[in-house]
């Protein structure tokens, strides 16, 4: 009786798995795994269990002796029962396990979000999926994973990811958000509407500046900001660069969370509860970092093309504009006009910055829109790095 399929390739023997392993035919596997690398030259192992449903103690110990054989042993299409044991074992570690991933299609879903990472669509009315651009993107959602974790141990109210899906060639992470709108869609929906979200939108901002987190649990946004910086040496007079270099080296280190892209598209209103989603650019230090990051979403990466606002956040330029200023006089409510203006102009040095290296890492300065862009944030970089000595409030 045939109770293994095998395949044999390139020096790697493929061996599929079947129905149940146990005590009653274990030995009976394994005997024919070993039949099936006789006389073979056999570099490798994958066990593909596509076509498993259950495996017991003795079937672990089947792919244990083979993990001494083969150090590169490979596990692949797991199903959900069946990784649960490997993982509670604590085999998943020991060897390279892939999981069997559902596959999703998401053509003519609303795109409700968009990132640097992935783009976020709403699959149903309870459902979204946040679909990576890269197609070998597993390890960065289970650094996502575990950022939103410690964001929700910490106290930050987050859409947490439960499943891991396949979406075309790539991958994807799946949250429950039962009727859940984008604040972007708030918006949309009633400009008039627009002062409470900006609110509701600086309640939290607050209190993701206001969550310390320790060290090592979450990446620091300046070492970021610096190799921003860095990268406009051979575009910048000597003078103005070292300024540059100099304002960004010189704001303090700092443990409070920041979002990283802290935009609309990324807080969703789900039963009257805020909830913070795309947690994959959490990061922490200085609050200058994340209002960079806010003026380029309502203002700096449409400066000068106003349809880009509408394409990103599906609002006018106009509507960003007053966004940003509201979001700078709730959020430092008690400062004078002349102080948040000055606030203002450290976070557009940063967003500038950000700006430039983007556009011209995209090959901007082969054509003359990019080439104006750049110019744009250069004026605005040269301008500013004469103005400013500080970058901290």
């Amino acid at each position: 009786m045939e109770l293994i399929k095998s395949d044999f390739k390139e020096n790697i023997l493929t061996v599929g798995l079947q129905g149940h392993i146990d005590s009653n035919n274990a030995a009976a596997v394994e005997a024919e795994i070993n039949q099936a690398m006789e006389g073979k030259d056999v570099s490798n192992v994958i066990i593909d269990m596509q076509d498993l449903q259950y495996i017991s103690s003795a079937g672990l110990r089947i792919l244990l002796r083979l993990k001494k054989n083969f150090a590169d042993l490979k596990i692949v299409n797991v199903n959900s029962e069946v990784y649960e044991i490997l993982d509670i074992t604590g085999f998943s570690e020991m060897m390279n396990v892939q999981k069997a991933y559902r596959e999703v299609s998401v053509e003519g879903c609303e795109v409700i979000g968009q990132g640097a990472n992935g783009k976020v669509y709403r699959i149903d009315a309870d459902t979204i999926v946040k679909v990576y651009f890269k197609s070998d993107a597993l390890p960065e959602i289970e650094r996502e994973r575990e950022l939103a974790r410690t964001a929700l141990i910490l106290g930050i109210p987050t859409a947490i990811p439960y499943d891991v899906v396949k979406v075309g060639e790539g991958y994807g992470s799946v949250f429950e958000l039962l009727n859940a709108k984008s604040f972007a869609k708030l918006i949309q929906t009633d400009p008039d509407s627009t002062d409470q979200v900006v609110a509701m939108s600086v309640d939290l901002l607050k209190k993701i500046h206001g969550t310390l987190v320790k060290p090592d649990k979450m990446p620091p946004m300046k070492a970021v900001a610096q190799n921003w910086a860095a990268f406009l040496k051979d575009y910048l007079p000597e003078k103005n660069f070292n300024k540059l270099v100099s304002l960004v080296d010189g704001v303090p280190e700092d443990l409070h969370m920041l979002h990283g892209d802290y935009h609309l598209k990324n807080i969703m209103l789900q039963d009257g509860e805020v909830l913070l989603i795309d947690m994959d650019t959490l990061c922490t230090g200085h609050p200058v970092f994340e209002f960079a990051s806010i003026f380029n979403a309502y203002q700096g990466y449409s400066e000068l093309d106003h349809d880009n606002m509408l394409q990103f956040l599906g609002i006018p330029y106009e509507t960003g504009t007053r966004i940003w200023e509201k979001t700078l006089e709730l959020y430092f409510d008690g400062k004078s006009k002349e102080e948040i203006a000055e606030i203002a102009d450290k976070a557009k040095l940063i967003g500038y910055t950000r700006n430039m290296r983007r556009l011209i890492r995209r090959d901007a300065l082969n054509n003359e829109k990019g080439k104006a862009e750049v110019e744009n944030c250069k004026k605005h970089i040269l301008e500013l790095t004469e103005k400013l000595d500080s970058l901290v409030f």
